[in-house]
């Protein structure tokens, strides 16, 4: 039999129940609710999602329309050029973007490995009555607002540094090419080395919490089985968990480094602030959260608005080209397990 409706589906489905027309009527009424139910739910997920790419691409949108009249202004020189004066209406990007790779490097070069031993001895070889308070003290990390860390790496963290830790690293690389070039100059204790510790510190949370939810949703008859080869920790680590979990680990990993690249206040009070490029690490520097936090409502003409606007541009492009690298990573990685 061949129905054209959804209420002709409905007759043929009660037809032969055996139920009286009431009951009949009721359980029609219970099935159309059903329908009206899913049908308002597939249309409330996909406008969720909608509104999702439409704010997208209002901020597109904006960033870009705010950023021309600066892009016209400079072309791609704004891009390379290192001048940032606001009274001659001189303005280049590239200082502000250095420092925004370079502390995000630093804190991705610390906060990783350091994320994922902390994992692995959660998962792996802390004792029971241990793990909890340092879970909670990995919680309360990632609860501590920015503004607090930049306070306390300006007033603790940075003189720590630049009385012990910074001419330590002088005195050590001092005579070693490129790393002498690295950690030159007079220890300021502010500058990008410290702003690269700090958010190497604010980062660390994300990437343990994350790495070690996924560790221990691994198998353990995986784990087991790898110890009854003769497997040692390490290697069940190695070969058995992080394979695994790769997924998770690099999406930890990408929350982290997103934290990095858009961090505003912490990096402001320790970075210096200063619109240049230093080979140093131990140098001031500048980076294009912190020149729009200091610089955005002091700006006063088009062109410094729309220069700033552009900077915003640019760290949204930036984010962009790293998200769109870890997807490309991650295919990689299935394709070759797939092979």
């Amino acid at each position: 039999m061949q129905s054209t409706g959804r209420g002709s589906v409905v007759d043929v489905a009660l037809q032969g129940t055996g139920l009286s027309t009431a009951a009949q009527l009721d359980r029609v009424r219970v099935l159309q609710r059903l329908r009206l139910g899913d049908v308002a739910f597939r249309h409330l997920t996909r406008a969720a999602a909608a509104t999702v790419l439409i704010i997208l691409g209002g901020i597109i949108v904006s960033l870009v329309w705010g950023s021309l009249p600066a892009l016209r202004a400079f072309g791609v020189s704004f891009l390379y050029e290192e001048v940032w004066n606001p009274v001659t209406e001189k303005f280049g990007a590239i200082a502000p973007i250095y420092g925004t790779i370079v502390t995000s490097l630093i804190a991705m070069l610390i906060a990783v490995p350091v994320g994922l031993f902390i994992a692995l001895f959660l998962t792996e070889l802390c004792p029971m009555w241990l793990r909890r308070p340092i879970g909670i003290a990995i919680e309360l990390l990632a609860g501590i607002p920015s503004i607090i860390y930049g306070i306390w790496g300006l007033f603790v963290f940075a003189p720590f540094l630049q009385q012990h830790v910074q001419p330590f690293l002088i005195a050590v690389f001092g005579e070693i090419p490129i790393l002498s070039t690295l950690f030159a100059g007079p220890p300021y204790g502010i500058g990008v080395f410290t702003a690269g510790l700090i958010l190497a510190i604010m980062v660390l949370p994300f990437i343990t919490s994350i790495s070690r939810d996924v560790f221990e949703a691994v198998p353990p008859v995986l784990k087991e089985a790898a110890y009854g080869l003769g497997c040692t920790t390490w290697e069940v680590a190695r070969y058995v968990v992080l394979p695994y979990t790769r997924v998770g680990v690099i999406g930890g990993v990408m929350l982290g480094l997103g934290r990095a690249l858009g961090e505003t206040m912490a990096v402001t009070f320790v970075i210096g602030n200063a619109h240049r490029i230093s080979g140093s690490l131990l140098a001031p520097g500048t980076t294009i959260s912190a020149t729009i936090a200091n610089e955005f409502t002091e700006a006063v003409g088009d062109l410094y608005t729309s220069a700033l606007i552009a900077l915003g541009l640019i760290l949204f492009v930036i984010t962009f080209i790293v998200l769109a690298i870890a997807r490309l990573l991650l295919l990689r990685l299935n394709a070759r397990v797939g092979a």
